[in-house]
C-alpha cells in the first residue's frame, strides 16, 4: 500500500474534480504492474496498473492494492470494479472508502459476490489525506477552503508600497506550491486594486492555472489589471455582492474542489466570521509594521470561547520566517 500511495502521489494537482488515487499489482512477493490516475476522463489507477502490466493474462489470480475503494459506477469511465472481475483478480486491498454514501462500501459486496477476496482499511488515514479536499467536496457540495496569508509579527499585511513582500523568496516558493494544488484561488477587490496580483503558478513546471476569483462589492475594478489582460484571463471570474458562503457554493457546482483564500484582510475576516474556513497557512514575517491593515478583519468574535481553534499545528522554519499551518476543529 505504501508503494500505491508513492504512485498516487504523482497525480497530486492534476486529477481534480476526480480524486488522486494509485494502484499496485503484486502476485507472490513481485510488484507486477503500477498505475496511477493522471487526470479526469482519463483511466482510473486500476485501468492504468492493468494496462502496465506485461500481459492482461498477469492479472488472473494477483493481488490489486489500490488508495481507494474501486469505483463501482459508472461516470467519465466504466465501473473499474468491472475491470477487476474480468481480470481475475484473486484479492482487493484498498485504503480509504469512497467517502460519498451512495457509493461507501459498494465495490466490497460487488466483488466478494464475484469471488474476490477485499481487505479495506490499510493505511486508510494516510490514503483519505491524499483527497482531503476532494472528501470534503464531495461530502458537502463546497469547495474545501485554505486560509492562507504572510504577516508580520503583529498581524499586520501592509508594507511600503516599494517593499511588497513581507516574507522572504523561499516562503513564497512554499506559499506556490499550495497554489498549485488547488482548483481556485479568491481575493477581494481591494487586493486587486492595490496590489494588481498575477494569481499564476510560477517556477512549478506541469502545474495547472486556477480559477482566479475576484469577489467585489463595488464591482470597481481596473480594467488594466493583470488578471483581466494576461494570457490566463479566461480564468478570472469576478463575483459582484455576493456573499461568501454563496460564492463558494457556486465554485462547487462548477467542480471547484478547494479554494485558497489569499486576502485581504475584509475577505479573510468574512471567511472567518462565517465559519468557512477548514485550514490556515500562515507565514511569519520577522518585523513590526504597525499600521492600520490587519492579516484578519470582519468583526471577530465575542468571547475567547467563540475562538477558532486549529489542531495538527506544526510550525517549519523557513529561513528567517515561519510556517504555522493547522486544521480548523
Amino acid at each position: 500500500m505504501r508503494a500505491a500511495l508513492e504512485e498516487a502521489r504523482r497525480g497530486l494537482g492534476h486529477t481534480s474534480p476526480n480524486p488522486t488515487v494509485g494502484a499496485v499489482i503484486v502476485k507472490g512477493r513481485t510488484v507486477l504492474a503500477r498505475g496511477h490516475h493522471r487526470a479526469a476522463g482519463k483511466p482510473h489507477a486500476e485501468i492504468e496498473a492493468i494496462r502496465a502490466l506485461p500481459s492482461p493474462a498477469d492479472a488472473r489470480g494477483a493481488t490489486l492494492y489500490v488508495t481507494l475503494e474501486p469505483c463501482s459506477t459508472i461516470g467519465r469511465t466504466p465501473p473499474c470494479t468491472d475491470a477487476i472481475v474480468r481480470h481475475g483478480f484473486k484479492r482487493v486491498v484498498y485504503g480509504a472508502t469512497d467517502p460519498n454514501p451512495a457509493h461507501a462500501g459498494r465495490a466490497d459486496a460487488f466483488l466478494k459476490a464475484s469471488g474476490i477476496a477485499v481487505t479495506r482499511g490499510v493505511l486508510a488515514a494516510e490514503c483519505a489525506s491524499l483527497n482531503t479536499a476532494w472528501n470534503h467536496w464531495i461530502v458537502t457540495g463546497r469547495p474545501y477552503v485554505i486560509a492562507k496569508c504572510g504577516m508580520s509579527l503583529d498581524g499586520r499585511i501592509s508594507s511600503h508600497p516599494e517593499a511588497r513582500w513581507l516574507t522572504n523568496t523561499e516562503s513564497r516558493a512554499d506559499a506556490m506550491q499550495l497554489r498549485a494544488g488547488v482548483d481556485a484561488i479568491l481575493v477581494g477587490g481591494g487586493t486587486v486594486r492595490a496590489d494588481d496580483p498575477k494569481l499564476t503558478i510560477r517556477g512549478i513546471a506541469g502545474a495547472r492555472q486556477p480559477w482566479r476569483v475576484v469577489l467585489s462589492r463595488s464591482g470597481r475594478l481596473p480594467a488594466t489589471a493583470h488578471l483581466f489582460t494576461d494570457r490566463h484571463r479566461d480564468r478570472t471570474l469576478v463575483f459582484q455582492k455576493e456573499s461568501l458562503a454563496n460564492v463558494l457554493a457556486a465554485l462547487g457546482r462548477m467542480d471547484v474542489t478547494s479554494v485558497l483564500i489569499e486576502g485581504g484582510g475584509r475577505t479573510l475576516g468574512e471567511a472567518f466570521d462565517a465559519r468557512l474556513v477548514n485550514e490556515v497557512v500562515i507565514y511569519l514575517a520577522p518585523q513590526l509594521l504597525g499600521g492600520p491593515v490587519p492579516a484578519v478583519g470582519g468583526l471577530g468574535v465575542g468571547s475567547n470561547e467563540e475562538a477558532l481553534h486549529l489542531r495538527d499545528v506544526s510550525y517549519t522554519r523557513i529561513g528567517d520566517d515561519v510556517r504555522i499551518r493547522g486544521y480548523v476543529e
